[in-house]
């Protein structure tokens, strides 16, 4: 089993930056993908940024050139660096690591941009 803890949401006004952190701890295989994904009150989580082991990150329209999704393999650690937010970024931020037909996911952290 795989364990993610999330940190670093919070309120920021708009145009401001977050920068969120998602630990991995357990059973961490070296080929697998770990990714960010949102999700508001009666909507679908969406995917905002995941990242695969040698390959290019992955990112949603939305947040195209203000968001950066990075890793740090040794610390089995993947990070969200979210530059010039928006209001419409508003939601509960969830890290998951998925390996072949593992999947995993961490609690969630909330993130509150202000108009």
């Amino acid at each position: 089993q795989v364990q993610l803890v999330e940190s670093g949401g919070g309120l920021v006004q708009a145009g401001g930056s977050l920068r969120l952190s998602c630990a991995a701890s357990g059973s961490i295989f070296s080929i697998n993908t770990m990714g960010w994904y949102r999700q508001v009150p009666g909507k679908q989580r969406e995917l905002v940024a995941s990242i695969s082991s040698g390959s290019s990150p992955n990112y949603a329209d939305s947040v195209k050139g203000r968001f950066t999704i990075s890793r740090d393999t040794a610390r089995n650690t993947v990070y969200l660096q979210m530059n010039s937010l928006k209001p419409e970024d508003t939601a509960v931020y969830f890290c998951r690591y998925t390996s072949g037909t593992y999947n995993s996911w961490g609690q969630g952290t909330q993130v509150t941009v202000s108009s």
